[in-house]
């Protein structure tokens, strides 16, 4: 059996430590040894049952180690997926017992899907993406490093480019295209192509600056 940490000790990492609990109690997959932070607080007045281990730059990866992300930030998990593969890590696909993934679809390494989340066929998934309990429809692509909340919809034939992020309750028509890089604000309802580098909120979302 494998180890697993987590990278992230805050209220995600929390979350995450659950749903890999979760998972062990329908079939065990993982020693959970504990967490990753450069913030050794991160876990101070919060009740726990693993402990904090050590910084994510200090830390030297072993054969029996799988890591897992518990950080929404698109480009700190690509500063730091940088990291530790350099150092040889490997990262596990971590995918919560409630959630589907339906047939045909195409996973990249490192993914993380939360409760409840439902990803229809021949989605193809890159790396190190963050699924938080929303939906995904067929035929959608989803960039590296992206970051979807929380009752979120990316309807069929969507795709997103690497590093976006789409906070909760966001909905993406079909056949949209959402550039790298782009910010998509809570509740916004994008009916449009989202260029790279661009935030947007709204209904329908327009672009702002913040």
């Amino acid at each position: 059996m494998k180890d697993i940490i987590i990278l992230g000790a805050n209220g995600f990492g929390r979350e995450v430590l659950q749903w890999i609990k979760d998972i062990n109690a329908v079939k065990p997959t993982w020693n959970i040894k504990g967490f990753l932070d450069d913030n050794l607080n991160a876990l101070e007045g919060y009740p726990c049952d693993y402990r904090l281990l050590g910084t994510i730059k200090d830390w030297s990866p072993s054969e029996n180690e799988e890591f897992v992300f518990a950080i929404a930030s698109p480009k700190v998990k690509e500063l730091l997926a940088s990291i530790l593969k350099s150092k040889g890590a490997k990262f596990a696909h971590v995918v919560h017992p409630t959630s589907i993934i339906g047939e045909f679809c195409k996973i990249g390494e490192g993914l993380v899907v939360t409760p409840r989340a439902k990803i229809s066929p021949n989605v193809k998934i890159g790396n190190f993406v963050t699924i938080l309990g929303c939906g995904i429809g067929h035929d959608a692509e989803i960039g590296d490093f992206t970051t979807i909340c929380g009752n979120c919809a990316i309807n069929g034939h969507c795709k997103l480019g690497e590093r976006v992020f789409v906070a909760t309750s966001a909905v993406v028509a079909p056949s949209r295209r959402i550039g790298d890089d782009a910010y998509i604000a809570m509740g916004s309802m994008v009916m449009t192509h989202v260029k790279s580098n661009t935030k947007v909120m709204g209904n329908p979302a327009k672009r702002i600056d913040f």
